[in-house]
Order: structure tokens, then C-alpha cells, then sequence
């Protein structure tokens, strides 16, 4: 990373974080887009998308349609030329008649190459969609901040723990010069979902005790070695089976169970985890070196603890659940068959209306930032990552690992600096050999 990074503590969480009753926190009041030099219309916003895959050009999307006409694309970038264009080709598709007012990506706003998100920062946008692979969303958080940009960042925010200390310096950063950022986890922009967890912050089933998570998945798709390939190109077109670029599955995919525990726990930090993992069922290069299945135990203050199981495995159950357990009740979320309810002293069943929390995160940021009061997602977004990179560790390793000690390592998982050409692969980690570093 380009800047020292603190090694904060669990009680540095504690202090910097505040639990979600209220589904928005917002920063002080700030004049829309005072510190930024305009050229055109003042009143619209212009978008940078870093990371053209579907994530992105799903955002892509939301974004402009969160205020049409007054929000624009007007830049775009990613490593390769194929994603952009497939994704520019997308978008025009998907915005059919509205694409001519919410496009305006000309050949010269479209940048390819490890620099390309550097290039959309500094090409007059007021906003950046930050969708790469996770492994680069430290260095492009961090520049995009120090740019003065606002920011929606997909989730995870890091794969690592120096990464993550990177974003929380740049989150800080963001919030003591008034910028949005708001996080890709968006189960907390779910109507259903915030009612059942406003309900649980409230008291609704009592102490919380016990949480248990579930998302038990299928494995996601490959692409085959191609001639004319680098080893780096091949890694990055599986980044999902690559540890160094998404963390691996429970940090790429199971965090959004991870994030809903933490907000159940409040978003205090555990003490400590414990946990197995392994790989059973994934075979070939495209695979890469991450494994498909984990348990983890997580250790909470006061005696609680939190259950977490995730597999990517084909052929198998599948289920994305998640139990709340308190002094007075059960809280049941089913995010896959939408049933939301609490069994005991205060029952309860959610039955307000739904609502897609894709747009709602952006509907949310860009009223946010009109508004001159930013939502600021920064605290809650590190500690959930967190907890998912911890839950790898303890995985691969085999040992018990306190908050305290996950926080201070020094395992980067990637290279200092990507260029295209060769790239040897870490091998796939055996607990009770791999080390914690």
C-alpha cells in the first residue's frame, strides 16, 4: 500500500462503530459537490464504473436509474478490453430508449489496463463505482478517496488484513472530508431485512445469545486456459477461484451471512474464532487454490457465539439462511424464500412491502450526496470484512485466532505491484501446516 496503514484493536472498532438500528449514517451536512470543478450542468452527477463485469454493470445501471436524468455513466475502465465493451453493449441494451440520456461513454472516456481506474478517477467524474475483483479494492478505494470522489464500494472490501487496514485509513479519510461510502452488502438496503433487524437491535428476541448462518452454494463458472494467455491473464479471468483476488468463497461470496451476523451481534467484533475447512470437490487449474467448504465458530463477548457454514459444492443442498437466538425469542431470516418472522415473548412477521436493495443502495447514496449529508457505511463495512477474512484464517490454518491478532497480520495474499506475464500460485492451504502470519 502506498501510505502506513493503523493496526487498530477490537476496541478501535468498538469506539468507531455504531450498530444499525437506523438503516443510514450520515454524515455532517456538506454543500453537493463544492470541493469539485465543473464544466457542464452542475446539477448532474457524473459516474465512473471501475470494473466492467456483471457486478458492475449492474451498478452501473442502478446508478443512473437512482435519479434518471440528473445521474450519468461518463466513464468506464477495466484490465481487459473484452469486459468493457461486452458491459458498454449491455448497458445500452438494458437502458434501451433512456441509454442516449444516461450514457455518455465516448471511446476516449473508456480505459483498459491496471491503470484504467486511475484514469476514470481523474477523467471529472463525481462518483466511482468500485466493482473489480477484491484484491484491488484498497489501492482504488484509496485513490478514488484521495481524489475527493464519492464512493460505492462492492463488497469485500479486502481480501487481507494489510488491505483492510488500508480501507479503514481511507474510510476515515472519506468521512472527515464528507464523502459518501457506501458498501455493497445489501442485505442492510433490504426492506424485510431491516425491519426484522430493527427488531432485533430493539430487543425483540431478548439478549441475542447465538447466531447461525448458512450459505451453502453452487461453484461458480470457469474459462478455460486460452492460447496467447499469461498466467496472470488466466488468473484473473477465474478471480473467483483465485485466493489473492477474491479471498476465497467465504470472503467473496458468504461474507453478505457474515455481514447479516455481525449486524445481529450490533456490529461488536468477536473475541476470537475457531474453524475447518477443506477442499473436497474442486478440480482442474481453472479452479485455482481456494477451498469449498467451511465451518466457522465465532467467539463474542459475554459467552455468545456465531455459527457460520458455506460450501460451493455442485450436487448438494443448498440454503442461505440465517437463525437469531435470544433470551426471549428466535428471529428466522430465509433470504432465498423471503420469510421473515420471531417466535416467542414478541412474535412478529414482516409484512410491509419488498423492494430491490440494489437500487435501494444507490436510490440512498446519490439522495445522500443531493442532500449534503452522505451515507457513510465505512465503520460497519471494514468489521464485516473482516470477520469473513478471519473466518479464512482460523480456516486455513487450523489454530484459534483472536481479533486482536487477525487485525495486526502481515499475509498479503497478491503481489505488491500486477503486470501481465507470469504468476506463480499459492498452494492450497492444509491446516495444521499453513502457518498464521
Amino acid at each position: 500500500m502506498s501510505r502506513p496503514t493503523p493496526r487498530p484493536s477490537r476496541r478501535r472498532f468498538l469506539e468507531g462503530s455504531a450498530a444499525l438500528a437506523a438503516p443510514l449514517v450520515l454524515g455532517a451536512p456538506r454543500p453537493l459537490l463544492a470541493h469539485l470543478p465543473r464544466t457542464d450542468d452542475p446539477d448532474v452527477l457524473r459516474v465512473g464504473l471501475i470494473g466492467c463485469g456483471g457486478r458492475g454493470t449492474g451498478a452501473a445501471v442502478q446508478a443512473v436509474r437512482a435519479e434518471p436524468g440528473t445521474v450519468k455513466l461518463t466513464a468506464m475502465g477495466d484490465v481487459f478490453a473484452d469486459h468493457l465493451e461486452s458491459s458498454h453493449g449491455a448497458l445500452v441494451s438494458e437502458l434501451g430508449e433512456q441509454a442516449a440520456a444516461l450514457l455518455d461513454v465516448p471511446p476516449e472516456r473508456r480505459f483498459v489496463g491496471f491503470d484504467a481506474y486511475q484514469r476514470v478517477i481523474d477523467s471529472g467524474v463525481d462518483v466511482v463505482l468500485l466493482t473489480s475483483p477484491p484484491h484491488f479494492r484498497p489501492a482504488h478505494l484509496s485513490a478514488a478517496v484521495a481524489a475527493g470522489k464519492h464512493v460505492f464500494c462492492e463488497k469485500p472490501m479486502a481480501v487481507d488484513a494489510p488491505g483492510l487496514r488500508s480501507v479503514m485509513a481511507s474510510a476515515a479519510a472519506a468521512r472527515a472530508a464528507g464523502l459518501a461510502l457506501v458498501s455493497g452488502f445489501c442485505w442492510r438496503s433490504n426492506p424485510p431485512h431491516r425491519a426484522l433487524y430493527g427488531q432485533v437491535l430493539g430487543g425483540g428476541v431478548g439478549q441475542v445469545q447465538a447466531v447461525y448462518s448458512t450459505y451453502n452454494a453452487t461453484p461458480l463458472g470457469t474459462q478455460p486456459r486460452q492460447p496467447g494467455w499469461s498466467e496472470m491473464e488466466f488468473q484473473l479471468r477465474n478471480w473467483q477461484h483465485m485466493a489473492w483476488l477474491s479471498g476465497d468463497h467465504i470472503v467473496e461470496q458468504a461474507c453478505h451471512s457474515l455481514d447479516k451476523m455481525a449486524w445481529a451481534f450490533g456490529d461488536v467484533p468477536p473475541l476470537s474464532a475457531t474453524g475447518i475447512g477443506g477442499r473436497a470437490a474442486r478440480f482442474g487449474e481453472e479452479r485455482g487454490n481456494i477451498f469449498d467448504h467451511f465451518g466457522v465458530t465465532y467467539d463474542y463477548p459475554g459467552g455468545a457465539r456465531g455459527f457460520h457454514m458455506c460450501r460451493q459444492i455442485a450436487n448438494c443442498s443448498g440454503d442461505n439462511s440465517d437463525w437469531i437466538y435470544g433470551t426471549e425469542g428466535l428471529a428466522t431470516v430465509r433470504g432465498w424464500s423471503d420469510e421473515f418472522r420471531i417466535e416467542g415473548r414478541r412474535p412478529w412477521t414482516y409484512e410491509g412491502e419488498g423492494g430491490d436493495m440494489y437500487q435501494i443502495e444507490h436510490d440512498e447514496l446519490f439522495a445522500s450526496i443531493r442532500a449534503g449529508r452522505p451515507r457513510f457505511d465505512g465503520d460497519w463495512m471494514t468489521s464485516s470484512t473482516m470477520l469473513a477474512i478471519l473466518g479464512r484464517m482460523v480456516a486455513y490454518t487450523g489454530q484459534t485466532i483472536t481479533w486482536e491478532q487477525a487485525l495486526a497480520s502481515e499475509e498479503s495474499l497478491g503481489p505488491a505491484t500486477c503486470s501481465w506475464g507470469d504468476l506463480p500460485l499459492a498452494p492450497v492451504p492444509v491446516p495444521g501446516r499453513t502457518r498464521f502470519v
